[in-house]
């Protein structure tokens, strides 16, 4: 895989977070939720959820 994928992801900032903060949750928190089996939410949010996850794993990582 290409170390720069990010680069050329079609973002929108914040869109998730505020998700998350309309259902009075963190965005870690909301994530989980969502990924979980069963989930009703739609496909973009469960794309912007697994991608949540993989932005904490890359700052995980980079704290060493």
């Amino acid at each position: 895989m290409a170390k720069k994928w990010i680069q050329k992801a079609k973002l929108k900032e914040g869109a998730f977070t505020k998700k998350a903060k309309a259902a009075g949750m963190g965005v870690q928190a909301f994530a989980n939720k969502v990924l979980k089996k069963g989930s009703k939410a739609t496909t973009k949010t469960k794309r912007q959820a697994a991608l949540a996850r993989t932005f904490k794993k890359m700052a995980n990582r980079r704290k060493g």
